[in-house]
């Protein structure tokens, strides 16, 4: 699995390469948008995210910053999908527990070591109270995320690796949500030595495995069920 870290994919503002005269194609000046609003983002937070500084560095123009964001926070958010996705995407081994571990890992390493947590807790509060950020955490990240975990944990489940009927999304919700608690609500150290523990506990729960359990009832099962 790729990992990259901040001082790998940061470009000095002072190493900016030359443009020429000739109008860029606008899905390459987005591209340069969302590369320069990242390495800001990782760099220096959230508030140095401004349309002046990022259009500077892109190469751009303020006029189409705002005629593609709603804010600078919209697109710190969408720059935030963009830089990490090489980092975080998931690997398929064909076996979903060493899968799952090594995403996961890939992640807590991204936030605890390259740097990444400060730019989420920002994001993520500054999306509680600005609608702009919200909708664009939702749809830049955190759904095309889950969806991408839906989708590995789909083909396990195809490939019998996973019952039936597991609630994909609850699975997802216990891994990374258990990350996220950690990160924003108790505020406690964390590192990737939890990681093992996290994925068998989705897997395998927390019962004695030879327990003769009963069959969940089937008014709680809702398999593949819209994120919440």
């Amino acid at each position: 699995m790729n990992e990259l870290s901040i001082s790998e994919v940061t470009m000095s503002e002072n190493t900016a390469v030359r443009r020429g005269r000739g109008r860029r194609p606008a899905a390459e000046v987005r591209a340069a948008v969302l590369a320069a609003a990242g390495r800001i983002l990782l760099r220096d937070g959230m508030q140095a995210v401004t349309f002046d500084r990022v259009a500077t560095e892109a190469g751009s123009s303020k006029t189409t910053l705002y005629k593609w964001w709603p804010s600078p926070g919209a697109l710190a958010a969408e720059a935030y999908f963009a830089h990490s996705r090489q980092v975080l995407d998931f690997p398929n081994t064909g076996d979903i527990r060493a899968d799952l571990i090594s995403q996961l890992r890939s992640f807590v390493r991204w936030l605890k070591e390259e740097g990444a947590e400060k730019a989420v807790s920002e994001l993520i509060g500054a999306a509680q109270l600005d609608p702009s950020v919200a909708l664009a955490w939702s749809q830049s990240y955190a759904l095309p995320r889950r969806e991408l975990a839906r989708q590995r944990l789909q083909i396990a489940q195809q490939q019998g690796q996973l019952r039936e009927d597991a609630d994909l999304h609850i699975i997802v919700d216990q891994l990374w949500g258990a990350c996220y608690h950690r990160l924003l609500v108790l505020r406690v150290p964390f590192d990737d030595s939890i990681v093992e523990r996290l994925v068998d506990q989705a897997l395998y729960g927390a019962a004695p495995r030879e327990a003769n359990r009963p069959e969940p009832s089937r008014a709680g099962r809702r398999t593949n069920r819209p994120a919440a």
